[in-house]
Protein backbone atom coordinates (compact mmCIF):
# COMPACT_ATOMS: atom_id res chain seq x y z
CA UNK A 1 0.00 0.00 0.00
CA UNK A 2 2.86 2.36 0.82
CA UNK A 3 4.33 1.60 -2.54
CA UNK A 4 1.08 2.65 -4.33
CA UNK A 5 0.95 5.90 -2.36
CA UNK A 6 4.54 6.73 -3.28
CA UNK A 7 3.87 6.15 -6.98
CA UNK A 8 0.77 8.27 -6.82
CA UNK A 9 2.63 11.15 -5.28
CA UNK A 10 5.31 10.92 -7.94
CA UNK A 11 2.76 11.01 -10.77
CA UNK A 12 1.07 13.97 -9.17
CA UNK A 13 4.34 15.81 -8.89
CA UNK A 14 5.27 15.18 -12.49
CA UNK A 15 1.90 16.16 -13.78
CA UNK A 16 2.16 19.51 -12.17
CA UNK A 17 4.37 21.60 -14.40
CA UNK A 18 4.31 24.35 -11.93
CA UNK A 19 5.97 22.29 -9.12
CA UNK A 20 9.25 23.74 -8.02
CA UNK A 21 12.48 21.82 -8.08
CA UNK A 22 12.74 22.10 -4.38
CA UNK A 23 9.41 20.37 -3.88
CA UNK A 24 10.43 17.73 -6.38
CA UNK A 25 13.57 16.96 -4.48
CA UNK A 26 11.65 16.75 -1.28
CA UNK A 27 9.20 14.35 -2.77
CA UNK A 28 11.94 12.26 -4.27
CA UNK A 29 13.66 12.13 -0.91
CA UNK A 30 10.43 11.07 0.73
CA UNK A 31 9.93 8.46 -1.96
CA UNK A 32 13.35 7.06 -1.26
CA UNK A 33 12.65 6.94 2.43
CA UNK A 34 9.33 5.25 1.77
CA UNK A 35 11.03 2.64 -0.37
CA UNK A 36 13.50 1.91 2.39
CA UNK A 37 10.69 1.71 4.89
CA UNK A 38 8.83 -0.60 2.54
CA UNK A 39 11.81 -2.95 2.25
CA UNK A 40 12.28 -2.84 5.98
CA UNK A 41 8.63 -3.70 6.51
CA UNK A 42 8.86 -6.48 3.96
CA UNK A 43 11.87 -7.93 5.75
CA UNK A 44 10.10 -7.62 9.05
CA UNK A 45 7.06 -9.32 7.57
CA UNK A 46 9.23 -12.24 6.42
CA UNK A 47 10.74 -12.50 9.90
CA UNK A 48 7.27 -12.41 11.41
CA UNK A 49 6.14 -15.17 9.04
CA UNK A 50 9.14 -17.27 10.04
CA UNK A 51 8.45 -16.59 13.69
CA UNK A 52 4.80 -17.47 13.14
CA UNK A 53 5.76 -20.76 11.47
CA UNK A 54 8.20 -21.60 14.27
CA UNK A 55 5.54 -20.77 16.86
CA UNK A 56 3.08 -23.00 15.05
CA UNK A 57 5.69 -25.78 15.03
CA UNK A 58 6.37 -25.21 18.73
CA UNK A 59 2.64 -25.19 19.41
CA UNK A 60 2.17 -28.50 17.58
CA UNK A 61 5.12 -29.99 19.46
CA UNK A 62 3.66 -28.77 22.77
CA UNK A 63 0.29 -30.26 21.83
CA UNK A 64 1.99 -33.59 21.13
CA UNK A 65 3.91 -33.35 24.41
CA UNK A 66 0.71 -32.47 26.21
CA UNK A 67 -1.11 -35.42 24.65
CA UNK A 68 1.77 -37.71 25.53
CA UNK A 69 1.86 -36.33 29.06
CA UNK A 70 -1.89 -36.90 29.39
CA UNK A 71 -1.48 -40.48 28.19
CA UNK A 72 1.37 -41.04 30.63
CA UNK A 73 -0.69 -39.42 33.40
CA UNK A 74 -3.62 -41.69 32.60
CA UNK A 75 -1.30 -44.69 32.65
CA UNK A 76 0.22 -43.54 35.93
CA UNK A 77 -3.29 -43.14 37.35
CA UNK A 78 -4.15 -46.67 36.24
CA UNK A 79 -0.86 -48.01 37.63
CA UNK A 80 -1.48 -46.14 40.85
CA UNK A 81 -4.98 -47.59 41.12
CA UNK A 82 -3.61 -51.08 40.40
CA UNK A 83 -0.85 -50.53 42.95
CA UNK A 84 -3.43 -49.43 45.52
CA UNK A 85 -5.48 -52.55 44.84
CA UNK A 86 -2.39 -54.71 45.09
CA UNK A 87 -1.38 -52.95 48.28
CA UNK A 88 -4.86 -53.58 49.69
CA UNK A 89 -4.58 -57.26 48.75
CA UNK A 90 -1.12 -57.41 50.34
CA UNK A 91 -2.45 -55.75 53.47
CA UNK A 92 -5.26 -58.28 53.69
CA UNK A 93 -2.82 -61.15 53.01
CA UNK A 94 -0.41 -59.81 55.61
CA UNK A 95 -3.20 -59.53 58.16
CA UNK A 96 -4.29 -63.10 57.42
CA UNK A 97 -0.66 -64.30 57.49
CA UNK A 98 -0.06 -62.47 60.73
CA UNK A 99 -3.13 -64.13 62.26
CA UNK A 100 -2.09 -67.54 60.90
CA UNK A 101 1.48 -66.98 62.04
CA UNK A 102 0.25 -66.10 65.50
CA UNK A 103 -1.90 -69.22 65.61
CA UNK A 104 0.94 -71.33 64.20
CA UNK A 105 3.35 -69.76 66.69
CA UNK A 106 1.07 -70.63 69.58
CA UNK A 107 0.66 -74.15 68.21
CA UNK A 108 4.41 -74.54 67.72
CA UNK A 109 5.09 -73.20 71.19
CA UNK A 110 2.73 -75.81 72.60
CA UNK A 111 4.40 -78.52 70.52
CA UNK A 112 7.81 -77.30 71.68
CA UNK A 113 6.68 -77.42 75.31
CA UNK A 114 5.34 -80.94 74.78
CA UNK A 115 8.60 -81.94 73.07
CA UNK A 116 10.65 -80.46 75.89
CA UNK A 117 8.60 -82.40 78.41
CA UNK A 118 9.07 -85.57 76.35
CA UNK A 119 12.80 -84.89 76.05
CA UNK A 120 13.00 -84.33 79.78
CA UNK A 121 11.24 -87.64 80.40
CA UNK A 122 13.48 -89.38 77.86
CA UNK A 123 16.51 -87.76 79.45
CA UNK A 124 15.52 -89.11 82.84
CA UNK A 125 14.83 -92.52 81.32
CA UNK A 126 18.17 -92.38 79.50
CA UNK A 127 19.96 -91.48 82.71
CA UNK A 128 18.33 -94.43 84.45
CA UNK A 129 19.20 -96.70 81.52
CA UNK A 130 22.79 -95.45 81.50
CA UNK A 131 23.01 -96.11 85.23
CA UNK A 132 21.55 -99.59 84.69
CA UNK A 133 23.96 -100.24 81.81
CA UNK A 134 26.86 -99.00 83.90
CA UNK A 135 25.91 -101.37 86.69
CA UNK A 136 25.35 -104.16 84.14
CA UNK A 137 28.75 -103.48 82.61
CA UNK A 138 30.29 -103.68 86.06
CA UNK A 139 28.45 -106.92 86.78
CA UNK A 140 29.43 -108.22 83.34
CA UNK A 141 33.07 -107.51 84.10
CA UNK A 142 32.68 -109.27 87.42
CA UNK A 143 31.04 -112.18 85.59
CA UNK A 144 33.87 -112.32 83.06
CA UNK A 145 36.38 -112.25 85.89
CA UNK A 146 34.48 -115.03 87.66
CA UNK A 147 34.30 -117.15 84.49
CA UNK A 148 38.00 -116.57 83.89
CA UNK A 149 38.68 -117.63 87.47
CA UNK A 150 36.53 -120.73 86.96
CA UNK A 151 38.43 -121.51 83.74
CA UNK A 152 41.74 -121.10 85.54
CA UNK A 153 40.48 -123.25 88.41
CA UNK A 154 39.37 -125.99 85.99
CA UNK A 155 42.68 -125.79 84.17
CA UNK A 156 44.49 -126.23 87.46
CA UNK A 157 42.15 -129.12 88.34
CA UNK A 158 42.89 -130.80 85.01
CA UNK A 159 46.64 -130.43 85.59
CA UNK A 160 46.29 -131.82 89.13
CA UNK A 161 44.28 -134.81 87.87
CA UNK A 162 46.71 -135.45 85.03
CA UNK A 163 49.57 -135.47 87.51
CA UNK A 164 47.69 -137.69 89.99
CA UNK A 165 46.72 -140.17 87.24
CA UNK A 166 50.03 -140.09 85.42
CA UNK A 167 50.77 -143.71 86.34
CA UNK A 168 47.67 -144.84 84.39
CA UNK A 169 48.78 -143.25 81.12
CA UNK A 170 48.46 -145.73 78.27
CA UNK A 171 46.04 -147.93 80.26
CA UNK A 172 42.85 -146.51 78.78
CA UNK A 173 42.63 -143.39 80.98
CA UNK A 174 42.60 -139.84 79.58
CA UNK A 175 42.08 -136.41 81.13
CA UNK A 176 40.74 -133.62 78.93
CA UNK A 177 39.44 -130.06 79.43
CA UNK A 178 36.73 -128.75 77.08
CA UNK A 179 33.63 -126.57 77.23
CA UNK A 180 34.64 -125.31 80.66
CA UNK A 181 34.63 -128.85 82.11
CA UNK A 182 37.19 -131.55 82.85
CA UNK A 183 36.57 -135.07 81.50
CA UNK A 184 38.25 -138.12 83.03
CA UNK A 185 37.59 -141.04 80.70
CA UNK A 186 38.38 -144.63 81.78
CA UNK A 187 37.95 -147.53 79.40
CA UNK A 188 36.27 -150.65 80.80
CA UNK A 189 39.44 -152.67 80.40
CA UNK A 190 40.87 -150.63 83.28
CA UNK A 191 37.77 -150.98 85.47
CA UNK A 192 35.53 -153.97 84.75
CA UNK A 193 35.47 -157.49 83.44
CA UNK A 194 33.05 -158.20 80.60
CA UNK A 195 29.41 -158.08 81.73
CA UNK A 196 30.45 -157.08 85.27
CA UNK A 197 30.07 -153.87 87.25
CA UNK A 198 32.55 -154.85 89.93
CA UNK A 199 35.61 -152.55 89.79
CA UNK A 200 38.98 -154.25 89.61
CA UNK A 201 41.87 -153.36 91.93
CA UNK A 202 43.81 -151.23 89.48
CA UNK A 203 40.66 -149.45 88.36
CA UNK A 204 39.69 -148.83 91.98
CA UNK A 205 43.11 -147.33 92.63
CA UNK A 206 42.57 -144.91 89.70
CA UNK A 207 39.13 -143.91 91.00
CA UNK A 208 40.55 -143.36 94.49
CA UNK A 209 43.18 -141.01 93.05
CA UNK A 210 40.41 -139.07 91.33
CA UNK A 211 38.56 -138.98 94.67
CA UNK A 212 41.58 -137.48 96.44
CA UNK A 213 41.63 -134.58 93.99
CA UNK A 214 37.85 -134.10 94.27
CA UNK A 215 38.11 -134.07 98.07
CA UNK A 216 40.36 -131.02 97.78
CA UNK A 217 37.85 -129.33 95.45
CA UNK A 218 34.49 -129.49 97.27
CA UNK A 219 32.77 -126.97 94.92
CA UNK A 220 33.02 -129.28 91.91
CA UNK A 221 29.92 -131.08 90.62
CA UNK A 222 30.68 -134.63 89.53
CA UNK A 223 28.68 -136.55 86.93
CA UNK A 224 29.67 -140.18 86.42
CA UNK A 225 28.38 -141.61 83.13
CA UNK A 226 28.48 -145.30 82.20
CA UNK A 227 28.76 -146.18 78.47
CA UNK A 228 28.67 -149.48 76.56
CA UNK A 229 29.10 -150.61 72.97
CA UNK A 230 26.07 -151.67 70.94
CA UNK A 231 26.42 -155.42 71.51
CA UNK A 232 23.18 -156.69 73.00
CA UNK A 233 23.53 -157.88 76.63
CA UNK A 234 22.67 -161.59 76.65
CA UNK A 235 23.89 -162.86 80.02
CA UNK A 236 21.25 -164.00 82.46
CA UNK A 237 20.96 -162.48 85.91
CA UNK A 238 20.12 -159.10 87.44
CA UNK A 239 21.22 -157.10 84.33
CA UNK A 240 18.38 -156.29 81.92
CA UNK A 241 20.29 -154.59 79.12
CA UNK A 242 23.25 -152.31 78.27
CA UNK A 243 21.53 -149.34 79.80
CA UNK A 244 21.08 -151.16 83.04
CA UNK A 245 24.71 -152.33 82.94
CA UNK A 246 26.02 -148.82 82.25
CA UNK A 247 23.98 -147.44 85.15
CA UNK A 248 25.25 -150.06 87.59
CA UNK A 249 28.86 -149.41 86.53
CA UNK A 250 28.38 -145.64 87.06
CA UNK A 251 26.87 -146.33 90.49
CA UNK A 252 29.84 -148.56 91.37
CA UNK A 253 32.22 -145.63 90.69
CA UNK A 254 30.03 -143.32 92.80
CA UNK A 255 30.26 -145.84 95.69
CA UNK A 256 34.08 -145.81 95.56
CA UNK A 257 34.20 -141.99 95.44
CA UNK A 258 31.73 -141.82 98.32
CA UNK A 259 34.20 -143.66 100.54
CA UNK A 260 36.25 -140.46 100.58
CA UNK A 261 34.86 -138.47 103.52
CA UNK A 262 36.03 -135.17 102.04
CA UNK A 263 33.75 -135.57 99.05
CA UNK A 264 30.26 -134.10 99.42
CA UNK A 265 27.94 -136.83 98.14
CA UNK A 266 25.42 -134.16 97.12
CA UNK A 267 27.85 -133.24 94.36
CA UNK A 268 27.80 -136.78 92.90
CA UNK A 269 25.44 -137.95 90.16
CA UNK A 270 25.41 -141.36 88.45
CA UNK A 271 23.94 -141.83 84.97
CA UNK A 272 23.76 -144.72 82.51
CA UNK A 273 23.98 -143.84 78.84
CA UNK A 274 24.08 -147.36 77.42
CA UNK A 275 25.25 -147.49 73.81
CA UNK A 276 23.63 -144.18 72.89
CA UNK A 277 26.61 -141.82 73.21
CA UNK A 278 29.50 -143.56 71.39
CA UNK A 279 32.93 -142.02 70.90
CA UNK A 280 33.78 -144.16 67.86
CA UNK A 281 32.13 -146.49 65.40
CA UNK A 282 31.00 -149.82 66.81
CA UNK A 283 31.94 -151.52 63.54
CA UNK A 284 35.46 -152.34 64.80
CA UNK A 285 36.79 -153.97 67.92
CA UNK A 286 38.92 -150.91 68.70
CA UNK A 287 35.88 -148.65 68.34
CA UNK A 288 33.83 -150.87 70.64
CA UNK A 289 36.63 -150.77 73.23
CA UNK A 290 36.66 -146.95 73.18
CA UNK A 291 32.89 -146.83 73.59
CA UNK A 292 32.92 -149.11 76.66
CA UNK A 293 33.96 -146.55 79.25
CA UNK A 294 33.25 -144.54 82.35
CA UNK A 295 33.34 -140.76 82.03
CA UNK A 296 33.77 -138.62 85.13
CA UNK A 297 32.67 -135.13 84.15
CA UNK A 298 33.77 -132.38 86.52
CA UNK A 299 31.82 -129.12 86.36
CA UNK A 300 32.43 -125.99 88.44
CA UNK A 301 29.51 -124.80 90.56
CA UNK A 302 27.68 -122.26 88.45
CA UNK A 303 25.21 -120.95 91.03
CA UNK A 304 27.03 -117.66 91.42
CA UNK A 305 27.38 -117.26 87.65
CA UNK A 306 23.66 -117.97 87.13
CA UNK A 307 22.78 -115.41 89.79
CA UNK A 308 24.96 -112.78 88.16
CA UNK A 309 23.45 -113.57 84.74
CA UNK A 310 19.96 -113.07 86.15
CA UNK A 311 21.03 -109.76 87.69
CA UNK A 312 22.44 -108.58 84.36
CA UNK A 313 19.33 -109.58 82.44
Amino acid sequence: MIKRVSIGLLILALSSSCVSKKIYNDLESKFTDLKKENRSLADENIDLLKAKNQLELDRDALKMDLSKSKSELDKLKMDYAAAQNKFKVLQDSYAALEKNSSDALQSNMKKNRDLLEQLDEKGKALALEQDRLSKSAQRLQELEDLIAAKEASMKKLKETLSKALNSFEGKGLTVEQKNGKVYVSMENKLLFNSGSWAVGSEGKRAVIEVGKVLGDNPDISVLIEGHTDDDAFTASGPIADNWDLSTKRATAIVAILGENKKINKQNLTAAGRGEFSPLASNSTADGKAKNRRIEIILTPRLDEISKMLNEIN
